[in-house]
């Protein structure tokens, strides 16, 4: 069998969406003939944003696990804005946009570049090197961000050791939808822009999770259109078979994940308010962390239509999908928000419900929503498509109409997925 080094922050048990990536395409790689090696932190230096300790009993029996130290600065963060968490992606789950906090994004922007889980690396890479030198049959070494400071560990490696090298971008770096709200200064985004073009120059191969991030970085950089390649997150199959499907589902509108103040949604807020009136049992639900400010944006609703769940494990999240009416995906309002193409996505296809979007009407969330048939992405603004959509969906539950699994859904699976990234697999080693 293969061997591939996979270089991953995110892991067990760590939570949110990031870490599910690599642990379900580590699940299905066996199956295809590689072995994963998995180097990643140890649990008790990480700053991980979520737990979710549930996740490691999804780890595949068997499968190398190696974790090192790791010195990082966001136990100082918290010390001095008085922060209760680590911030999570689009600073969701912070409750203060204090100066304190203000000038905290400062010093992360412009003095710990690319990020602040930099202080893994040098831990990560010394035993990647180990690694490397004992097991002479890896053939290829993967690494994965966010945080993109660990594609810097593929670039060393990449210089010592002549094995292909992989860079999986989960998220674009420095066009990600909250890099404005890191004050960084035009030297700061010149050390991180130089970063970004040696890791997308050199590597090997770049997988990224769709296509407009794709089409970015050729454009961006000028690299090869055969490069950079294609996987989507998928959604894995094993998740929703032991979470029977319901055959009656109540009248909520779930969202489930991060909602930071990146996400619009006064023209939501609006056009639900107005329904309420003549369908007094619909109820908006939301599963994880919403920012203060999105909160306030939300008080409008009568306290018994609206509902705030914490984060929960994964498989909580999935029966809050399966039980819910429709389900709600918000899309930043942000220049690279046509390439945002998150897991949840797949994960909402899977749950058989109807998807009611709200973002860019021509971007890959969009395009897959109509490739499946699964539901309607709408523009931020137009509240009188969003009231069509809503009172359809309104309509159809009143009526009973039965839920299924979209079409072409399937295509999706990180089975699926999985074969697509063996495919990579080979042709480097063919190429070496």
């Amino acid at each position: 069998m293969k061997k591939v080094l996979i270089i991953t922050y995110y892991w067990p048990p760590s939570g949110g969406a990031g870490v599910q990536r690599w642990l379900k395409f580590t699940k299905y790689l066996p199956e295809f003939g590689w072995e994963p090696i998995i180097l990643t932190v140890q649990p008790e230096d990480a700053s991980y944003p979520l737990l979710d300790t549930t996740l490691e009993d999804e780890v595949r029996e068997g499968i190398r696990v190696i974790k090192t130290p790791s010195r990082e600065i966001y136990k100082l963060y918290q010390k001095f804005t008085g922060a209760e968490n680590i911030p999570s992606a689009g600073f969701a789950n912070e409750k203060s946009n204090s100066f304190k906090h203000k000038i905290a994004k400062f010093i992360r922007g412009n003095f710990f570049i690319p990020d602040p889980r930099r202080g893994w690396n040098r831990y990560a890479t010394r035993e990647a090197m180990k690694i490397l030198a004992e097991e002479k049959d890896i053939q290829c070494i993967i690494t994965s961000s966010p945080p993109h400071s660990t594609q810097l560990i593929g670039l060393k490696l990449q210089k010592r050791f002549s094995i292909p090298w992989l860079a999986d971008l989960r998220d674009p770096w420095t066009d990600i939808f909250y890099y404005e709200k890191l004050y960084t200064t035009l030297p700061a985004h010149w050390l991180n822009l130089m970063h970004e073009k040696r890791v997308l120059k050199n590597a090997d191969r770049i997988i990224v999770v769709g296509p407009f991030l794709k089409k970015m970085i050729e454009k961006k950089y000028g690299v090869d259109r055969k490069k950079v390649q294609v996987v989507v997150n998928g959604f894995d199959e094993d998740d929703f078979s032991n979470i029977p499907d319901q055959e009656e589902t109540d009248s909520s509108l779930t969202y489930v994940g991060t909602l930071s103040d990146q996400y619009p949604i006064d023209s939501l807020v609006e056009t639900f308010y107005n329904l309420i009136g003549e369908n007094p049992e619909m109820k908006f639900r939301f599963v994880g962390s919403v920012s203060s400010n999105s909160r306030k944006a939300l008080s409008r609703i009568p306290e018994k239509n609206i509902e705030y769940i914490p984060h929960v494990s994964h498989v909580e999240a999935i029966r809050y999908m399966r039980q819910s009416g429709a389900l709600l995906l918000i899309i930043p309002d942000h220049s690279s928000g046509e390439g945002i193409l998150t897991g949840k996505l797949f994960e909402y296809l899977a749950s058989g419900r109807p998807i009611v979007g709200i973002g860019p009407v021509d971007g890959d969330a969009a395009s897959v929503i109509r490739e499946c048939g699964a539901g309607e992405m709408v523009g931020y603004t137009d509240k009188v498509r969003l009231k069509a959509v809503l009172t359809e969906w309104i309509q159809g539950h009143h009526k009973g109409k039965p839920s299924k699994t979209p079409s072409g859904a399937s295509a999706y699976s990180r089975r699926n997925m999985t074969a697509r990234i063996v495919d990579l697999l080979n042709q480097l080693n063919q190429v070496v």
